[in-house]
């Protein structure tokens, strides 16, 4: 990025961990497409709910040449996010989502995928049943518990690498089967 990228919180405290969070998928987006200009990412909590916890609203404005591409991730147009961190994948899987359209149309072309996805564990939540596979060419893909072949979850660790089968969920693309590559992988029945 031209400019160093700016965070923002509204309606709660700056936290340490999910500035990181937030960097980490910021260089993923530039590593991802060089041209971008500027990030700015403001993170909103603006109220508790009687029935639910906290909901958060995570805003992503891209300037690239030529444009700018805003992300907007509402409750009132997507599925409520109680959980910060799941509030910001969606919102830079969007970003990226923009930003391939973007490049695409730049470069007059589209690009496919070739081979069955594979990638490796970058976000495990054990605790909450959930995760985050990075594939190859640097998305992130979300996967639940139950969807780790062989009872596999609570063997998955940060690095794992897997091969997966990727659908559209209700919040974007989710892997619904997911499959330990190598030794560890191997069931015997």
């Amino acid at each position: 990025m031209q400019l160093p990228l700016e965070i923002a919180f509204r309606g709660l405290d700056r936290s340490d961990a999910i500035e990181a969070s937030i960097r980490r998928r910021a260089e993923q987006l530039d590593r991802f497409f060089d041209r971008i200009m500027a990030c700015r990412v403001v993170v909103e909590a603006p109220h508790q709910h009687q029935r639910k916890g906290r909901i958060y609203h995570v805003r992503i404005d891209l300037t690239v040449p030529g444009e700018e591409l805003v992300v907007r991730r509402d409750p009132s147009e997507h599925a409520p996010h109680e959980d910060v961190y799941l509030a910001i994948h969606d919102a830079f899987h969007e970003a990226r989502r923009q930003l391939q359209d973007y490049a695409r149309r730049r470069r007059g072309r589209v690009k496919s995928r070739v081979g069955p996805p594979h990638g490796r564990v970058v976000e495990l939540f054990k605790e909450d049943g959930y995760g985050f596979i990075e594939t190859k060419d640097g998305w992130e893909v979300y996967f639940h518990r139950n969807s780790v072949l062989h009872d596999g979850f609570d063997r998955l660790e940060l690095g794992t690498e897997v091969r997966f089968a990727e659908e559209e969920g209700e919040k974007g693309p989710q892997a619904s089967t997911v499959e330990i590559v190598g030794r560890e992988g191997k069931h015997e029945l």
